[in-house]
């Protein structure tokens, strides 16, 4: 319940927590599905907590990247995957714009703006959208 109280974790993340103070005769799937039963546990709260935090610095890929690694169905992920992107050049706009500000000169700046983006999730796609929005909006 400790757990449960500070934030929302997945089925599979807290598995994963309580797994090593299971003593012998536990039933672990057992007591996770009497949480899940009272809805103290959901991978769909966890889920969409987890794109809601991280929806205005990180883009599509790396918020379901992340979700998988947190043990949430696909199921759920494909769900969260049409909202992500709908507002995701608007929050690699954002990103970019707090980052750099301003257009590359040159070509190695423009490589360096495009590697950041792309680290933080963004599609290359987006981020060369990104990049001329910016232009235009500066002429």
């Amino acid at each position: 319940m400790r757990y449960l109280a500070r934030r929302e974790h997945s089925r599979a993340e807290l598995h994963a927590k309580l797994q090593p103070h299971v003593q012998e005769g536990d039933d672990l799937d057992a007591v996770l599905d009497e949480l899940e039963k009272h809805n103290w546990l959901s991978d769909a709260r966890a889920a969409n907590l987890l794109v809601d935090s991280k929806r205005g610095r990180f883009g599509t890929q790396r918020i379901a990247h992340e979700l998988r690694q947190k043990g949430i169905a696909e199921n759920l992920i494909a769900q969260a995957m049409p909202q992500l992107k709908e507002t995701e050049l608007d929050a690699a706009r954002e990103v970019w714009q707090r980052k750099f500000g301003v257009l590359p000169q040159d070509q190695k700046e423009k490589s360096r703006q495009v590697r950041f983006l792309q680290s933080r999730g963004f599609s290359l796609e987006v981020t060369l959208k990104v990049l001329k929005l910016s232009s235009v909006m500066e002429e």
